[in-house]
């Protein structure tokens, strides 16, 4: 399994705690000094079946700055994919990426189900 997360985030912090209490193996990414490429994201966002849309921390800075509520809208999907891979600070955090399943955010109920 590989976490992308912000060491900063309290709630990638909860994520790693569970995945270390919960006895799993997994590799460890730092979401900002190594954003996801385009080449990831198209994979996860096919890999995931979930809107586009659900990949964005919509509670960042940055989304806000961006006005990105309303422009995504305008957006292709492929602009969206070279935004989201060129900051990852707008990319919902923490990921956790398994062999044929992707987890958006730390949900615990949906993360005891790995």
């Amino acid at each position: 399994m590989l976490l992308l997360h912000y060491p900063k985030c309290s709630t990638c912090k909860r994520a790693i705690r569970f995945l270390k209490e919960n006895n799993q193996k997994f590799e460890e990414r730092d979401i900002v000094k190594e954003n996801p490429t385009e080449e990831e994201l198209k994979k996860w966002i096919k890999m995931s079946k979930k809107d586009i849309k659900r990949f964005f921390n919509t509670s960042g800075i940055k989304y806000r700055e961006l006005n990105l509520k309303e422009n995504l809208n305008n957006m292709s999907d492929d602009e969206i994919i070279k935004l989201l891979a060129s900051d990852g600070m707008l990319v919902k955090r923490p990921l956790l990426i398994m062999q044929n399943k992707i987890l958006i955010g730390f949900k615990e109920d949906d993360w005891k189900n790995i």
